[in-house]
């Protein structure tokens, strides 16, 4: 019977770095949200919402596929995911669907960079093997078919936009923001003269005002609002709904509206430059009370701040001032009122074309950022709720989902399952995560769940010689982080310090609850071993 019904369309909004309390609905007096607020309160929203990793590539990996890291093995920012990997694109675009990505995909490598990643040494008179392989794993795509985001190869080749060969990772339409703030290149890079009537500078060399408070990364753009990023999201979402209205309204659609913002750089245009005044922000309570001493990583980072050192580089985690962490958070949430504005539109426009009444609306993040907490400022690590949790809200137009807050765990794990049942579709082997659907219909379901999280950077830092890997339990109560080869790791009890400023792995009144840990730790890695292939038959 269901098979007759008219399946939902899906309108995804995925902003890129956006903590979990940096919406209005979530309690944030100052920043202003309306219009994802709205699908907060219309529909189902989840406070203790977690990403599977904290990185890029690896979380929205792990978003397309229901897969954790270890097992797409995008592990980190750099590692493309496997063109042949099965997503949940892939299986809404079979059973029919028209399915489009505008904005940020991410899916693929956007810089051109060689390895950091030590190389293990291989006694010189061993015959190295053929360059096909050398890895562990064979592929069936040349180096070429993994380009497809590379800035370079879109500055080299004007044509590189138009020779992409789709569907890619299950999206038939794709039109791809590649970087962030301003300095974005791909078919946005192709539209922002047209849109302009002419070139536009990008980067700070171009910037009309520069931080008062010497804030790094923080400058206000050439480019006008209806010329940034966020604008040309909107505006091709909202072209690509119309020529699905005209197309076929019955046929049904999945559309990824992706903003690359409010990730760094922290550019917000126009008058979303001054929308908030740095005095009133206000800053995580653990900013004034960090916990230096919690780790070496954050001990390092807080010797080179104190020092008058700080590495502020363009993607490394570092400590900074109050005078900087309010101006970049304001400038942030600037970003945020912009992409707010941008949705409303895009909402208006569904509402305007009639398909609203059969779509379903979600909106997450891929990850969040520091923004503060213990003095930091963008993502790193170190699993703080700031990095692990980002907002989630799901507007489903049938009432039985419309639960409003419900405060059971969720992840970005189990994005892919849920999507597919909505859509009245089984997942292919192999997907993880659970189906939101009975907790957002208010079903007590979920009570003893933990959550698994993943971090291994490609190259070593923050005082390693060698790659950084980090997994990490969250519960009802408590966070657990073991770093890898290291006798130091992570206890806080979420209930009693939700800031997580006090580190009981050492304190002996609670040697029993991290032996426990440790053990539901190991049982939840087992959990999220991989169940695919079946097992091989003939018959």
């Amino acid at each position: 019977m269901r098979r007759n019904m008219q399946r939902p369309n899906f309108l995804l909004f995925i902003t890129d770095q956006q903590r979990y309390d940096h919406v209005g609905y979530a309690g944030n007096a100052l920043l202003k949200t309306p219009n994802i607020d709205a699908l907060a309160h219309r529909g189902a929203w989840f406070p203790r919402f977690f990403v599977a990793s904290p990185t890029c590539m690896s979380s929205r990996a792990t978003l397309m596929t229901g897969r954790m890291p270890s097992l797409t093995g995008v592990r980190f920012n750099g590692l493309p995911l496997d063109l042949d990997a099965v997503t949940f694109v892939d299986l809404l675009r079979a059973a029919g669907y028209r399915t489009a990505l505008i904005g940020k995909s991410h899916l693929q490598g956007m810089v051109e960079a060689p390895s950091m990643a030590p190389q293990r040494k291989w006694a010189d008179a061993l015959q190295p093997p053929p360059q096909t392989l050398r890895e562990a794993r064979r592929s069936r795509h040349g180096k070429s078919r993994y380009a497809v985001e590379m800035q370079e190869a879109w500055q080299r080749n004007p044509r590189h936009g138009k020779e992409i060969a789709l569907p890619y990772y299950g999206f038939d339409h794709v039109e791809f923001c590649l970087g962030h703030g301003d300095k974005v290149g791909g078919h946005y890079g192709q539209w922002l003269p047209a849109k302009a009537g002419g070139e536009v500078g990008q980067g700070v060399a171009h910037a009309l005002e520069g931080s008062p408070a010497r804030a790094p990364q923080v400058y206000k753009p050439a480019a006008s609002e209806d010329c940034y990023p966020t604008s040309f999201v909107s505006e091709r979402t909202i072209e690509r709904l119309q020529a699905y209205a005209a197309e076929s309204p019955q046929r049904p659609f999945f559309i990824q509206c992706s903003f690359p913002d409010p990730h760094h750089p922290f550019t917000p245009p126009g008058r979303y430059w001054s929308m908030y005044s740095p005095e009133a922000v206000r800053l995580p309570a653990s900013f004034h009370a960090p916990s230096r001493d919690a780790t070496p990583p954050l001990r390092l980072l807080w010797d080179e701040y104190e020092a008058g050192q700080p590495l502020k580089r363009w993607t490394f985690p570092f400590v900074t001032g109050e005078a900087e962490a309010r101006e970049i958070v304001a400038k942030t949430y600037g970003q945020i009122s912009m992409i707010d504005d941008a949705l409303g539109a895009v909402v208006k426009a569904l509402e305007d074309l009639g398909l609203a009444e059969n779509t379903v609306l979600c909106f997450l993040s891929d990850h969040g950022d520091y923004m503060g907490d213990h003095g930091l400022m963008l993502k790193g690590p170190m699993h703080y709720q700031s990095v692990i949790r980002v907002p989630f809200a799901w507007r489903d137009p049938d009432p039985r989902y419309q639960c409003g807050r419900n405060d059971a765990l969720t992840s970005a794990l189990d994005i892919a399952q849920t999507i597919l049942i909505r859509a009245g579709l089984r997942p292919f082997n192999g997907v993880q995560g659970t189906n939101l659907l009975p907790l957002m219909a208010g079903e007590d379901a979920g009570a003893d769940r933990r959550i698994l999280i993943e971090t291994t950077t490609q190259y070593p830092f923050l005082g390693f010689d060698d790659l950084v890997s980090v997994t990490t339990l969250v519960d009802e109560r408590w966070r657990l982080s073991v770093w890898q080869g290291c006798p130091w790791g992570e206890l806080y009890d979420l209930r009693e310090d939700p800031w997580e400023q006090r580190n009981l792995w050492n304190d002996p009144s609670f040697a029993q609850a991290k032996s426990a840990l440790l053990l539901d730790l190991v049982h939840a890695m087992q959990d999220h071993a991989d169940s695919s292939p079946y097992p091989l038959s003939v018959s």
